[in-house]
């Protein structure tokens, strides 16, 4: 995504550790982003194809963006199985 041109998203999928129940609510976020000074920075990153088993990170941008590298993070919330099953981290 450097050119400013061509392809302008990526993606990564995510695989739970273990399953959800069902479908669980997912947020994502860059905590770390590379890009071009030179053209606004334009950037949208989202969860997609959510299940109980894990998701897509989506990465898109537009324009004359010039990106180099970004970092996401994210966050998984929905039920578990037994209220012991809980992991505090």
């Amino acid at each position: 995504m450097w050119a400013g041109e061509g392809s302008r998203l990526a993606n990564c999928l995510v695989r739970f550790e273990e399953p959800f129940l069902e479908a669980p609510v997912v947020h994502v976020s860059m905590n770390m982003w590379d890009m071009g000074a030179s053209q606004n920075a334009r950037a949208d990153i989202s969860a997609d194809e959510v299940s109980e088993t894990g998701f897509r990170i989506v990465f898109r941008t537009w324009g004359d963006t010039k990106v180099a590298r970004i970092r996401a993070e994210w966050i998984a919330i929905g039920p578990v199985r037994h209220e012991d099953d809980f992991r505090d981290v």
